[in-house]
């Protein structure tokens, strides 16, 4: 049954893949009850995310399932089975599960996207480093960055930067609660040949607490993708999307110029933007024209394009 399913889904996602010059995409997420994985393909290497369930084996079974199906998601792919890397995932509270590492060797590997180029992590966190949902956002952005101010908050491993950078921004700043990811930040800037350390600022900090020193009328572009609660111990208080959206876009808006836009994206599945408590002449919902082909009908975030 998995073996049937990988192998049309991995026929159709490679060819919309191969159509669009699309390295990386997900081909599988979730198809099937019985296996649950969402299941990325990195140019060649594949990600594969058990979500944590209650699968009624012992330890011992279940790492003998897991090794059938990395053995099947070889076959059907023609991946070596070592360039299979496989990780259980689970929700953990706050955003610091995202910067918690497993055990385990660090593999990195370099990856293309829109004539750019991005480290991936394999196995060390959660995700990769590349939010493969966000390609389409990501080229929106570069194409309207040119010499613009552009601020990238919670800007994890940096690829809106990059993107802001290739398509000509004047300035671009990127801040986030984690060092590591910061650093990795400027390492993909870096690796592209893009940095200029005139232009680029990289902040290590909590956006919350930068927000209320921000410039105001400064910022063309504002990328904003806030994790939907956080309570890191690093953050003066904790941040709940659906509670807090509304303070955070005023402030954001006051930072933005006359004629300046902000990107505004979350994952909370139950996400209602408060429209008529934002200052916005437009607030426009792009969640669908920003979805890319192998995330159609499965993917819980929402986009908002935000006109000051």
């Amino acid at each position: 049954m998995f073996l049937n399913r990988l192998t049309k889904v991995f026929k159709h996602f490679g060819k919309l893949a191969r159509k669009q010059n699309v390295a990386c995409f997900r081909f599988y997420d979730h198809d099937l009850p019985e296996f649950p994985f969402a299941i990325d393909w990195y140019n060649g290497v594949i990600h594969a995310a058990e979500y944590k369930r209650k699968h009624g084996m012992d330890d011992n079974d279940h790492e003998l399932w897991l090794q059938t199906c990395r053995e099947t998601i070889a076959e059907v792919t023609g991946v070596d089975e070592l360039e299979i890397f496989m990780k259980v995932r689970q929700r953990k509270a706050g955003r610091q599960g995202q910067y918690e590492k497993f055990d385990g060797k660090k593999e990195e590997r370099i990856v293309p996207e829109g004539g750019l180029n991005f480290i991936v992590n394999m196995t060390d966190y959660l995700d990769t480093g590349l939010f493969l949902d966000h390609r389409i956002t990501r080229n929106m952005v570069r194409d309207e960055s040119r010499d613009k101010h552009v601020l990238n908050l919670f800007c994890y491993t940096g690829a809106f930067s990059v993107y802001a950078a290739a398509g000509g921004a004047k300035t671009v700043t990127s801040v986030d609660l984690s060092k590591t990811y910061i650093n990795w930040a400027k390492r993909n800037m870096q690796y592209n040949k893009l940095y200029d350390d005139e232009k680029h600022d990289f902040v290590h900090g909590d956006v919350m607490e930068w927000l209320d020193h921000m410039p105001e009328n400064y910022y063309d572009i504002i990328i904003c993708d806030p994790p939907t609660f956080s309570n890191s111990k690093r953050m003066e208080d904790n941040f709940d999307v659906q509670r807090d959206h509304v303070v955070l876009l005023r402030k954001l808006l006051k930072s933005c110029a006359d004629t300046g836009r902000i990107y505004f994206s979350n994952n909370y599945r139950n996400f209602e933007i408060e429209s008529e408590r934002i200052p916005a002449v437009t607030i426009k919902d792009i969640t669908k024209m920003t979805t890319p082909f192998d995330f159609q009908g499965k993917l819980n975030r929402k986009c908002y394009q935000i006109e000051k």
